[in-house]
């Protein structure tokens, strides 16, 4: 499916100011509801890993964006769904023959469960995936990838209005340096259009509140990518269908002909392998390690999309968005140092307790 390659690291989302300033303890914060599956999966070296990951992240996006531009197929709703329904089988075939969706043993998926926590997280899912392809058709790739930025800002936002999370001084500065930074980008863009700029901020909305829903509705699940794929594929795919009569009609399968079965199959395979990369990255890296990882991947996106397809970069833009980069260096820094100490602190709870029960 047509994933935003950063759901890989953002899906594994923590208390956002599990740690006011000054704190010497922080508070305790919920585990990650997403996380890399309690099953052991081959092993594979990180030095392997994030280039195959970052080859499929980036080749997912330019291939819808050559699809959308240059073979003018133009009907996102139609390629989300076919990558929906791929995923949702592909999971199924993974499931009865390998052991990567053995994490799917381990969550009790109840009728209560489904109905309160996957249908409302499946269409915010499946809102963020329509909007964010359809904003390809409007806006250049580099332009949406330095857009992203900004979903880290969305998430904050959202989770202090919901108070989830609380304010504080180092996040506010955060949220204010990423964005001056797309402010900035967003001035220096030469083909700006006001129409493909507002479907991206609708997807950035969509995605910030499914990430914070999860938060709320999954805490305690452990999902990697691939389990959290096999749940929701099928649920956002049904919900793209119901969508589909009234956006792109039987549009799209006049043209499956011209685009022929090949580039159909090879386009959701591509974006499937991301999705079984992502299991194996998040296996393998630590928090610093994919956060750099990612940036690289979003540089060599922005430098392809120039090469491949004219994009025009300012130098405005390069400025802005090292400035918006920077604050999502650090966003996540401090994110991954909040989860460690709470970790460290729960361990020192736990050995306390434990010394406590062996006390006659």
């Amino acid at each position: 499916m047509a994933l935003d390659p950063e759901d890989i690291k953002q899906e594994e989302i923590i208390p956002l100011a599990s740690m006011k300033d000054g704190e010497a303890e922080p508070r305790d914060s919920l585990p990650p509801p997403v996380s890399a599956a309690s099953k052991p999966k081959p092993k594979i070296t990180t030095a392997v890993i994030i280039p195959i990951w970052m080859a499929f992240s980036v080749s997912v996006i330019l291939y819808n964006n050559h699809l959308y531009k240059q073979l003018d197929f133009e009907f996102p709703v139609f390629l989300v769904t076919w990558h929906l329904t791929f995923a949702a089988i592909g999971t199924r075939v993974l499931q009865r023959t390998t052991n990567l969706l053995d994490g799917t043993k381990d969550i009790n998926m109840n009728k209560d469960t489904f109905l309160k926590s996957i249908l409302p997280i499946a269409m915010l899912f499946s809102g963020s995936l329509i909007l964010s392809n359809t904003a390809y058709l409007h806006l250049s790739v580099s332009y949406i990838q330095m857009l992203k930025a900004f979903n880290a800002v969305a998430v904050l936002l959202i989770s202090w209005a919901s108070r989830i999370a609380e304010p504080n001084r180092r996040l506010l500065g955060i949220v204010l340096m990423i964005s001056f930074g797309v402010a900035l980008t967003s001035h220096g863009e030469a083909d700006f259009n006001l129409l493909g700029f507002i479907i991206q901020a609708c997807a950035v909305g969509f995605e910030a509140s499914r990430l914070v829903m999860i938060e709320i509705l999954l805490h305690g699940m452990k999902m990697d990518p691939l389990v959290s794929l096999h749940y929701f594929a099928p649920v956002c795919a049904f919900f793209n269908l119901l969508i589909l009569p009234f956006t792109e009609g039987l549009a799209p399968f006049y043209q499956l002909q011209r685009i022929g079965p090949l580039i159909l199959f090879s386009n959701a395979f591509v974006a499937f392998f991301l999705n079984i990369a992502a299991v194996f990255l998040v296996g393998v890296g630590s928090g610093l390690i994919l956060t750099l990882a990612g940036v690289f991947k979003d540089i060599l996106l922005i430098t392809a999309s120039v090469a491949l397809f004219s994009a025009k970069v300012s130098p405005l833009q390069v400025f802005g968005y090292s400035i918006a980069l920077a604050g999502l260096v650090l966003y996540k820094t401090l994110r991954q140092q909040e989860v460690d100490l709470s970790l460290h602190v729960r361990w020192y709870r736990i050995r306390l307790e434990d010394k406590d029960l062996d006390q006659p």
